[in-house]
């Protein structure tokens, strides 16, 4: 099928993400990193994602049966009535405007391969017949009942489209689309046999070869082409994809309709029996005409595929893997010479057969993993911030789009440096006849959904097998058309249209939990995906020996372009005999795992959404809502000038009679105290309730204070001493000072850089300096712990940079234009500032206020 905007149609950013084929980018680049070719593939813009050939596996363009998160058959719940509406209607036209083009596109295939069959039936009386009467009804079996199905759905829903109304209803239509699904089964289960008999004919009648051979489809009624030629055995293959495309279709138009609308219920049933369909007939169907078998004689089918970086040699390697129903494959796009299909080069594969799990033991025997240093990181996330800036400026000045180009080139460089170096956790797989193979996850969540397919696929009566040179070339080459994850997942991949995620914070609560089988300590870890990879944010406490844990607990949780979350469900294990000591291993058993779209439309309300999500037959509910960054930090002085939060610092300091206020050096002496040594401190949030409880206690000067921390999660002290700083009138750095920080970050010369930064904190007021400098030597203290905490300088300065610099509501306006910039180039600078003093040596206050080296103009 043409992508749509090859036939003067808007492409929809749905369309293009499943049907077009997938821009020029991670693509290009070999699993090093290096550019293989100077320009998008040959054809690359007229080919679409789904390929002429009928060996495309229906099973696999469903995305819903793709990578473990399949398409729920209760979609996510509908815009809220009123506000967004307005928008989702909007959108409903434009997914139903593309959807009417690409079945217009459909009928004419259909008619052009119904065009041949009356002929071919009136010679197949004559003493000349071309076919059989039986071979012409095998290989056009149920066209006819198919294409009058969709005509009339056609000219039904194409009207209501083009006199569009905001009250439109076309929920009955789908429904009655997908009620009429039986029509397909009938055509799924002849499908191999009309392609089988099809090809026998070509091949004993030359008359029948040529037909078959070009077809001719005519373009849709506004399309300079008048007509395109199709083989006969590509058109038998659209009915089988055109399910797939219904159901993708519903997904969308559920998602932008109200809850009250008339079609809802209407569409989640349609939606209901297209899945059903589309599951019953999966196993149904040879996957690739030229498929491999399995050794037992099975058609050998793709269930998971992904990019995962591997440790090879020593260094990280970035590879496509892809697990089919008895083998897992490790594959690189190799380099071709101005074809027109890029190809797949097998490293290495191993039989279900004879892949093992390393035991903890086997797994602490192996080489120690070295993290890439933080620094490095943090380096390459802000030329990443700072190339995005430089994007959207050139956007806004209409700048030439080759520049713009070049620096997507340069962004997704370091994007692709960012994914291949983060990943920390590992993934170890072992074949029982040799080699063991490492792979480095940045989420536990990832190595639980490979691990999970494998075993269930192990449950099977697999054999071991060797595949020859031949086997293994055709089971590579049918990775490109059955591939299900087509790019490295970096933002420079995006389309301009795709939502650019979600900045600021997400505030969580996680109620209770249902559907376990037996008692035990169980808890909740939250994850969302940054700069392309996931990290671990919050963590429940553990509900002991129960079935049905309560947690109620809420969570903050910083968003960086983030763009979806995901809970995981853990049993605790106190057995130490069981701990694994493998780098960043987790010993506790992962009991179910689930994860969520944020979608600025839902999320982006002042009111809590409230949902529940399904992980192997356990139920999690949870609310969220979401406060962008802007609004999140506001420094508003609060109203009451007894207590500490919102109250200037050096009010306070000046009413305990201290040099650094009561607040901090509690929460820091806490933290050294029992916290030093946890893992993430500052950066796991703690439980909401719990910080808004101490936030009252120190703000009443409550005599049980010391009490109360001595029993509270070490978490939520962390989270309070952050929400200090953050509620401050101004940050602890002073609006004043603050365009001097970001100027002074920026030197190049580190003799005036120094210069300039000592200067700097020499003009602070004495309070937020010496408070500022007792800081600085606590974070340093936690950062020695970073074996342990893994909290290293960098993370720190990334967890308190903007906190402690981010200027109040008036001065931000002068240096953040929008919200989608908030990690730009600024707050990447705001976590340089604090780093920077967190990698100098020791900075007495004495000494500081002593020494005459630094220049004493005011700045």
């Amino acid at each position: 099928m043409e992508p749509l905007s090859h036939r003067g149609l808007p492409r929809l950013s749905w369309i293009d993400t499943l049907y077009s084929n997938f821009s020029y980018g991670a693509d290009d680049y070999d699993a090093e990193g290096h550019e293989e070719q100077k320009g998008p593939p040959e054809g690359s813009e007229t080919m679409p994602y789904i390929d002429e050939s009928p060996t495309m596996s229906p099973q696999l363009s469903a995305r819903s049966q793709g990578g473990g998160d399949s398409i729920s058959p209760t979609p996510p719940e509908g815009l809220a009535p009123g506000v967004e509406a307005g928008k989702g209607l909007e959108m409903r036209k434009l997914v139903l405007s593309g959807f009417l083009a690409s079945e217009e596109i459909y009928i004419n295939q259909l008619e052009a391969l119904l065009l041949p069959m009356k002929p071919l039936k009136a010679t197949a009386t004559t003493s000349q017949p071309v076919l059989t009467i039986q071979q012409i009804e095998t290989i056009f079996y149920k066209i006819q009942d198919i294409y009058e199905i969709h005509k009339e759905f056609y000219d039904n829903l194409c009207p209501k489209v083009q006199q569009w109304d905001s009250q439109v209803t076309m929920g009955h239509l789908f429904q009655k689309l997908a009620s009429q699904l039986g029509v397909y089964k009938a055509f799924v289960d002849n499908y191999k046999v009309a392609l089988e008999t099809a090809e026998k004919c070509s091949q004993s009648n030359n008359q029948f070869q040529k037909i078959s051979e070009e077809l001719k489809v005519k373009g849709p009624k506004d399309s300079k082409d008048s007509h395109t030629s199709v083989t006969m055995e590509a058109l038998l293959y659209k009915p089988i994809d055109r399910v797939t495309r219904s159901t993708l279709v519903l997904h969308d138009l559920l998602k932008h309709t109200p809850v009250d609308h008339p079609d809802y219920p209407l569409l989640q049933d349609a939606l209901r029996i297209s899945q059903n369909f589309l599951s019953s007939i999966n196993e149904d169907i040879d996957p690739r005409r030229t498929a491999v078998t399995t050794p037992k004689g099975e058609t050998r089918q793709l269930v998971k595929d992904g990019f995962l970086v591997e440790m090879s040699e020593s260094s990280r390697k970035l590879r496509h893997v892809f697990l089919f129903t008895d083998v897992l494959l490790c594959a690189k796009l190799k380099k071709t010479s101005a074809g027109k299909h890029q190809q797949y080069d097998c490293k290495w594969y191993i039989p279900l057969a004879d892949l093992v799990f390393p035991s903890p033991e086997e797994s602490e025997a192996s080489p120690h993993v070295h993290p890439f240093p933080d620094h490095e990181l943090e380096d390459m996330k802000m030329k990443i911030s700072a190339l995005k800036s430089e994007i959207q400026k050139e956007k806004a000045n209409k700048g030439q789009s080759r520049a713009i180009e070049r620096l997507k080139k340069k962004m997704f460089e370091n994007e692709f440096l960012l994914l291949l170096n983060s990943p920390t956790i590992p993934f170890r797989i072992h074949n029982r006849n040799g080699k063991s193979y490492l792979f480095l996850l940045s989420s536990d969540y990832e190595r639980s959904e490979w691990r999970e397919a494998i075993q269930k696929l192990q449950k099977k009566d697999l054999q071991a097998f060797v595949l020859s040179s031949v086997e293994l070339q055709v089971l590579t080459g049918s990775c490109f058309k059955l591939r299900t994850v087509h790019n490295i997942p970096v933002t420079s991949n995006k389309d301009d249209d795709e939502s650019p995620g979600l900045y600021g914070f997400l505030h969580v609560i996680v109620h209770s939990a249902k559907g376990f089988k037996q008692s035990a300590n169980l808890y909740c870890t939250l994850e969302v995906d940054s700069f392309g990879y996931f990290v671990s944010k919050a963590k429940t406490r553990v509900f002991r020996d129960t079935t049905e844990p309560k947690w109620d607990e809420e969570f903050e949780i910083e968003l960086e372009g983030s763009q979806s979350l995901r809970i995981l469900c853990y049993e605790k294990c106190y057995d130490k005999t069981k701990v694994n000591k493998d780098n960043n291993e987790i010993v506790d058993k992962i009991m179910g795992k689930g994860q969520i779209q944020l979608d600025p439309q839902t999320v982006e309300t002042k009111n809590w959404h409230t949902d529940v999500i399904e992980m192997n037959g356990i139920k999690v509910e949870f609310s969220m809502k979401f406060t962008s960054r802007d609004m999140s930090l506001k420094r508003t002085p609060s109203k009451k000038q007894t207590g500490v939060f919102g109250v200037k610092i050096s009010v306070v300091t000046k009413r305990e009679r201290s040099k650094v206020p009561y607040i901090v050096r509690q929460c820091v002496e806490e933290v050294e105290k029992r916290g030093i040594e946890e893992v993430g401190i500052y950066r796991i949030s703690g439980v909401a309730t719990d910080i808004q409880a101490l936030k009252a206690v120190f703000d009443a000067n409550n005599k049980d204070i010391l009490l109360m921390l001595s029993d509270m999660d070490i978490n939520a002290i962390a989270g309070t001493l952050k929400l200090y700083f953050r509620e401050l009138p101004e940050p602890l750095l002073t609006d004043r000072l603050y365009p001097a920080f970001m100027e002074g970050i920026a030197l190049s010369d580190p003799a005036a850089k120094e210069n300039c930064m000592m200067h700097l904190l020499r003009s602070l007021p004495d309070p937020n300096l010496i408070t500022f400098l007792f800081l600085l030597e606590h974070l340093k203290r936690v950062a020695e712990k970073e074996p342990i905490n893994k909290m290293s300088l960098h993370n720190l300065a990334t967890v308190f940079g903007p906190t402690l610099l981010r200027p109040s509501e008036v001065e931000s306006k002068a240096h953040l234009t929008s919200a989608a910039d908030i990690w730009s180039h600024d707050v990447m600078a705001q976590v340089q500032v604090l780093l920077y003093y967190l990698q100098h040596p020791p900075i007495s206050f004495a000494e500081l206020k002593r020494n005459t080296l630094y220049f004493s103009t005011d700045v």
